[in-house]
């Protein structure tokens, strides 16, 4: 294999090309949010809710959810562990406090039962994450947060088309946020969206990732001092055709983690991605989780593997190990409560999973993954 296989990437076709073309070439003027409000619209409607606002990140989406559930100074939100900082970050911006969370040992997602451990009179919201595209038990979630009046944002970063009982990931909670970075399953480039059914948060939201105006107020009166968070024109007709292609891209993630659940699935020294009789996982990434008694870590397989020009990513580290959070919380106290997330997070990489990956690509991975573990 002389080519290097990366770790991710997107499926551009024709289609995409054609609408971002009349984007730039028509979407100005009248037209400058035509393709905008079709994404909106179209994007509403596939996940099964009342409302959707495209913006510049899905860190915008949690920043502006936050913003309009009323959560400030004093407050208390909890995250788990395992996801990546910004899911937490707008916390921190809001002048809210990030409570980390174990997860689940088979799902990888927030654990209720450490959720609710973590509760106490300063929690005001949970930011669930649908982790590579699985999602947790969100029924038991959503009946602790409804015991305590707890707000839930879900994160669906990862899990554009991953399903829990039929219900489309995004559409669980008070909100629902997306990720259209260049390493989604559906790319903007850089982008996300904001769904949910409550119209006051909808409004609020409008009101603040524009400055601070009202969409019918006069020009340039602005009566809080707001954020700029839009998608441009562009962004938006690449992400309405990719939405249009929706479908076969989540097929497709779900192909490729068959090739390698056919490769390593019978083999005791790999776990791979996990789905429940409740879910039906999209597999944004595919992850692989090593037998702990096998003595390598993620770093160094990592490294391995960048050898044979496959490139992968760590599991992500746990927040609260982290140093952008010392201040706060240190990595003692989060190996003692969340031990599911310090023993599976070292062990742990992400495999090449774009959507241009061909069966003979996976298999050589497969052959290069287990020859690092024969070495051992």
């Amino acid at each position: 294999m002389t080519e290097r296989i990366p770790v991710s990437g997107p499926s551009i076709t024709q289609k995409e090309i054609d609408y971002v073309t009349d984007a730039v070439t028509n979407a100005w003027y009248e037209n400058a949010n035509v393709y905008n409000n079709k994404f909106e619209r179209a994007f509403s409607e596939y996940i099964g809710v009342k409302y959707a606002i495209s913006l510049p990140s899905c860190t915008s989406a949690i920043h502006l959810s936050l913003l309009a559930l009323g959560i400030g100074p004093g407050d208390e939100v909890i995250v788990p562990d395992i996801t990546w900082i910004a899911t937490a970050a707008p916390i921190s911006y809001v002048g809210a406090t990030p409570v980390f969370a174990d997860i689940d040992q088979k799902s990888w997602c927030l654990s209720a039962r450490s959720f609710e451990e973590n509760i106490t009179e300063k929690t005001k919201a949970v930011i669930t994450v649908d982790l590579y595209g699985n999602m947790p038990d969100m029924d038991e979630i959503r009946e602790i947060a409804g015991k305590y009046n707890i707000a839930v944002i879900e994160d669906a970063a990862e899990a554009l088309g991953s399903e829990y009982k039929g219900r489309k990931a995004g559409s669980l909670g008070d909100t629902g946020v997306f990720s259209f970075h260049g390493s989604k399953t559906l790319t903007t480039g850089e982008g996300g969206m904001l769904v949910t059914d409550r119209e006051d948060i909808y409004n609020r939201c409008l009101f603040l990732r524009d400055h601070g105006r009202k969409p019918s107020d006069k020009m340039f009166w602005n009566t809080e001092v707001g954020y700029k968070y839009k998608m441009s024109s562009m962004q938006a007709a690449l992400g309405l055709a990719q939405l249009e292609r929706v479908e076969d891209l989540v097929d497709r993630k779900r192909e490729i983690y068959s090739w390698y659940a056919d490769e390593l699935g019978g083999d005791q020294h790999f776990l791979l991605n996990s789905e429940d009789s409740s879910v039906k996982n999209s597999y944004w990434m595919i992850t692989v989780i090593l037998d702990q008694e096998i003595g390598i870590e993620k770093e160094a397989l990592i490294e391995s593997l960048a050898k044979d020009r496959i490139d992968t990513r760590p599991f992500f580290y746990p927040l609260s190990s982290l140093p952008a959070y010392r201040e706060i919380n240190s990595p003692q106290k989060g190996i003692i409560t969340n031990k599911v997330a310090y023993t599976i997070s070292p062990l742990g990489i992400n495999l090449p999973s774009g959507l241009n990956l061909n069966r003979d690509q996976v298999r050589y991975v497969c052959e290069k993954l287990k020859n690092v573990i024969k070495c051992r």
